[in-house]
């Protein structure tokens, strides 16, 4: 499946919402950077050049429905041939790969780091898992039954494989490899 970047993506930018309704949360675009490289609010760092090397490209689109949310995740030019794990977190990304904190949850795990399977689980989070093809291009999709409280959802992190689903491993997927800044609404 082809991925269209635009030529105005070369710095990440922040697109107005895809339509005026209230049911279309933002659409943000651009090219991963280097940790402590980045010029605004809202970027896409690596902190793996490998996995995620610098001017790969990533796409997050969230869509608010009367059933709840859509969040979809599309990426090119990252290591190829490869599932990684993906998960919206509660922080914006920073520097260092754990500045953006937690998974979201809907329903808050009182223990951290929560590996319950009773909440890290994808109808409680936001999990994005995907498998790239040979030249690096993958997308993932998911949809929750319920929508992101305001500001305590602030990115999307990949992760270096897929997510585990076992008790007292629930919700890990290994080092952080990329963040995309993403102002959930």
């Amino acid at each position: 499946m082809s991925f269209l970047v635009s030529a105005v993506a070369a710095s990440l930018a922040v697109v107005a919402p895809l339509s005026t309704t209230p049911r279309h949360g933002p659409y943000v675009h651009g090219q991963f950077e280097a940790a402590g490289t980045g010029t605004g609010t809202h970027r896409a760092v690596t902190f793996d050049k490998k996995a995620v090397p610098e001017k790969s490209r990533v796409a997050v689109v969230e869509r608010k429905g009367k059933d709840g949310t859509r969040v979809e995740l599309r990426v090119r030019g990252i290591q190829g041939s490869r599932t990684y794990g993906a998960h919206v977190h509660q922080k914006p990304c920073g520097d260092a790969p754990g500045d953006s904190g937690a998974h979201y949850q809907n329903v808050k795990d009182p223990n951290s780091p929560s590996v319950d399977p009773k909440y890290a689980n994808p109808q409680n989070e936001a999990w994005l898992d995907l498998t790239t093809d040979k030249r690096g291009n993958g997308r993932s999709a998911t949809v929750v039954k319920w929508r992101f409280r305001a500001g305590e959802a602030r990115s999307v992190v990949i992760h270096e494989h897929a997510t585990e689903t076992a008790p007292g491993k629930a919700g890990t997927a290994g080092a952080r490899l990329a963040c995309v800044n993403v102002p959930f609404t």
